[in-house]
């Protein structure tokens, strides 16, 4: 799952940001036909504050196609921290110590009757796509969020983006809906356009 989708050969998986606009666009970056021998031996394990340095770089490597995020710029370790639930941070590691990819959940309300519901974000190394990242994120995010009582994980995903809709949709994900002309780009190739996302959630079935 790992890098931005624009639903051409280069895909993305989701990104969920601050603001009434980001929030409702969380953007998929999956994985792309890259070979990444590194990445194929990668493990799935917590995220840890050292990991910052290769998790900002991988949010801004899927920020710069323009087609991850309606955010501009990726936010600091202060902003992450405090938007991110802390129990369900995740990062796809290498053999070798790199972090390849990475995926978090952010609340959607502070009302206790959406205390089960979630927005993730994934995104994986543009070197690392290809590899089945994306979906073993999920997978554990899905493991991980559930075990926590979490029973919804929503996210928005750029219409275009029809690979990560692909392998969202084939990790439990169903579609809900459309929102039309949701909000404006401020940069990549789209700059100043108004564009659709569409709203997916996995709702969980043992919760």
């Amino acid at each position: 799952m790992g890098n931005e989708t624009e639903g051409f050969s280069d895909p993305l998986i989701h990104v969920s940001v601050d603001g009434p606009a980001a929030q409702a666009v969380s953007v998929l970056l999956i994985e792309q036909l890259v070979t990444a021998p590194e990445a194929s031996a990668a493990t799935i394990r917590p995220m840890c504050d050292g990991d910052w340095p290769a998790v900002q770089r991988i949010y801004r490597e899927g920020i710069a196609t323009g087609h991850a995020t309606f955010e501009s710029e990726t936010p600091d370790w202060e902003q992450f921290n405090t938007s991110r639930l802390p129990g369900h941070r995740l990062v796809a590691e290498t053999a070798e110590g790199r972090v390849v990819g990475w995926a978090a959940v952010s609340p959607v309300s502070a009302r206790p009757a959406y205390s089960g519901v979630v927005e993730h974000s994934v995104y994986i190394a543009a070197v690392a796509r290809g590899q089945g990242l994306g979906a073993a994120l999920l997978r554990a995010l899905a493991d991980s969020t559930e075990g926590d009582g979490i029973w919804t994980i929503q996210a928005s995903v750029f219409p275009e983006n029809e690979a990560s809709l692909r392998l969202h949709l084939a990790n439990g994900y169903v579609v809900i809906g459309r929102r039309q002309r949701i909000a404006r780009m401020t940069h990549g190739p789209l700059t100043e356009q108004w564009r659709d996302t569409i709203l997916i959630e996995r709702r969980s079935p043992t919760i």
